[in-house]
């Protein structure tokens, strides 16, 4: 199983997540270990202290001991599954990993002392790592964590760290008349699959903040098909009705969509909405959009009872930056 076609990097950078804390990142720094893809390696690339390398790597450990860093999930969640990635560290990678996790409410103070204090709870054992490889393992305890340990024997390199799982939100908190994003990575939503994603991927439409640049968004490549049409479909973070639709093509100018259009079902299964096994409803009839700007959709919703899936429609083809689907529960 591909973690990442089903679940959340609940660590990513891009959806909120911190690195608070290594023992040691005098090669290349601890932040890059949440960063988008696998990591990059320029050849003649230096700094003053050493080769620059596109990950968190630490010094060659000459007293007892180990490394390990603290990562900050962008929201709590359950955890499914580990890539502890050592892309393009070959002759300087950590022999072995292992994960320790805890759940916060509050935040804590970066510094060792505090962190090695904590009621850490060990959700992966030590365990072997390859060089320049993706380490898959899975994850067998369930419960709801906030912040995670990585540990590294004795020192190394590591490319980057995803941590697949489910966003937790307390819906018991959210009040009936509350309207917030359900369409938003960070309550709980999924880019469940989508028809093209050629130059940017499907994820990038439903995270936090505003698109950084072009490649920050969802982008189709060009279709020659008469009065053709892509579209992705999202699991909303929780059943509800839709109030306004925010469609935000920022950063794409000269390859927005023409026009956009929206729909949505009500259905337990997500395979079943994947392979368009329900019944669609229209949410909105197809309307015009513009280059680098934001579209309000408010008075353009049609009314509708709950529903848990969207399809959101671009004609004929291109990028979006991000779709916003507020409204309330049900």
């Amino acid at each position: 199983m591909k973690f990442e076609e089903k679940y959340t990097d609940l660590a990513a950078e891009k959806l909120g997540g911190k690195v608070l804390f290594a023992t040691d990142d005098f090669f290349a720094e601890k932040e890059n270990l949440i960063k988008p893809g696998r990591g990059i390696f320029i050849e003649d690339k230096y700094t003053d202290r050493g080769k620059w390398m596109d990950g968190w790597e630490s010094r060659r450990k000459r007293t007892p001991g180990h490394d390990w860093c603290v990562v900050k999930l962008a929201t709590p969640g359950s955890i499914f599954g580990f890539d502890i990635d050592t892309n393009h560290f070959l002759g300087n990678h950590p022999p072995f990993a292992a994960i320790e996790a805890v759940y916060l409410k509050e935040d804590v103070a970066d510094d060792e002392a505090a962190l090695d204090g904590l009621d850490w709870i060990e959700i992966l054992p030590q365990s072997p790592l390859k060089p320049g490889s993706q380490n898959i393992y899975f994850c067998g305890d369930k419960n709801v964590f906030s912040h995670l340990r990585l540990h590294i024997y004795p020192d190394g390199g590591v490319a980057r760290l995803k941590v697949y799982g489910e966003v937790h939100k307390d819906w018991s908190a959210v009040k009936a008349d509350e309207v917030l994003d359900l369409g938003a990575a960070q309550n709980g939503a999924k880019a469940l699959t989508c028809n093209d994603m050629f130059f940017s991927h499907k994820d990038n439409l439903i995270m936090p903040g505003k698109g950084a640049n072009m490649g920050d968004g969802w982008e189709t490549k060009r279709n020659r098909t008469p009065n053709n049409r892509d579209w992705i479909i999202i699991k909303l973070a929780h059943e509800g009705i839709l109030e306004k639709v925010l469609v935000d093509t920022h950063h794409f100018k000269g390859n927005y969509p023409d026009g956009c259009s929206l729909e949505g079902c009500n259905s337990p299964s997500d395979n079943a909405v994947s392979n368009d096994e329900v019944e669609w409803t229209t949410l909105f009839e197809r309307q015009k959009l513009q280059a680098h700007s934001e579209h309000e959709f408010v008075k353009e919703l049609m009314e509708h009872s709950g529903i848990t899936h969207v399809r959101f429609n671009i004609f004929p083809d291109g990028g979006v930056s991000r779709l916003r689907l507020f409204g309330k529960i049900v």
